[in-house]
């Protein structure tokens, strides 16, 4: 009877770590470029109780007689579904199409990755100017180096192809290529990747080495256009659906110790 109450608290368990994750999913729906989580639950050892395999004229069974003991959570993988791109405002917000992700330059010289493409351009102590996320942190080239403009530079003769490369404006009014391109790199397992706060990720062993666009012909360029943003990915009405039967989950999970609880009483009052 004891093996109901554990494998029942398992369950509750592992519901409550999908419910987490379902919160957490919607709390972010309206974060620009989130990539929705999604928890995957293993079953946990099985019990043999019956050791024969055959009856008792000596026949063989044909199956044999285990107990599962409850679930698990195996892991929480980061659904790198596309997007939808809205339009926006910002002349130096950027959506990706395709499975690139931004190169940023973080404060302890660490490279971090994100998909949420809101930047500005922020001027420096020596008066140059730097493509930059709000939090102030460089956004790379495709060879990794921080995007700046001298002090002269008129960031509002900026324009921007499809795919990130900078031109600008000359007098004559023609549109003139820098030489500089937003970066966008690309992993083979982009689940793998370690989540590090504000919409940003850093490689690991499991992710594998970036791979940079531009310079990898195995890869297929993304498109990286000016003036969107890429939309969460999360469906509220999905998250809302599989809340409801996390809930039910839990609700069953409960009731399965209680009726396990009654059915101990009940063998503790039993009278010789």
């Amino acid at each position: 009877m004891m093996r109901s109450l554990w494998t029942a608290a398992s369950g509750m368990k592992a519901q409550q770590t999908s419910m987490d994750n379902l919160s957490n999913n919607l709390a972010n729906v309206n974060t620009t470029g989130y990539k929705k989580n999604r928890l995957e639950f293993q079953s946990l050892l099985y019990q043999t109780i019956q050791q024969r395999t055959t009856d008792y004229e000596g026949n063989p069974k044909p199956i044999s007689a285990q107990v599962g003991l409850g679930v698990k959570v195996a892991a929480i993988t980061t659904e790198f579904e596309q997007g939808e791109l809205k339009a926006s405002d910002g002349n130096f917000d950027f959506g990706i199409q395709g499975d690139g992700l931004f190169m940023i330059q973080m404060p302890n010289g660490n490279q971090a990755y994100t998909r949420n493409g809101h930047f500005i351009m922020s001027m420096l102590d020596n008066g140059n100017y730097q493509l930059s996320t709000v939090e102030g942190y460089a956004v790379l080239d495709r060879n990794g180096q921080p995007i700046t403009f001298g002090a002269d530079t008129d960031v509002q003769k900026l324009s921007f192809d499809n795919y990130g490369r900078i031109m600008y404006r000359g007098n004559d009014g023609n549109g003139y290529y820098t030489g500089v391109q937003i970066g966008a790199a690309q992993f083979n397992n982009p689940a793998g990747l370690n989540k590090i706060g504000d919409s940003y990720f850093e490689e690991t062993a499991a992710s594998g080495a970036p791979r940079l666009e531009g310079q990898d012909d195995a890869l297929t360029i993304s498109v990286i256009k000016n003036k969107y943003l890429e939309a969460s990915s999360v469906q509220a009405v999905d998250e809302m659906v599989d809340m409801i039967v996390t809930q039910r989950a839990y609700e069953m999970n409960s009731k399965a110790i209680i009726a396990s609880d009654e059915m101990l009483q009940q063998a503790n009052n039993l009278r010789s």
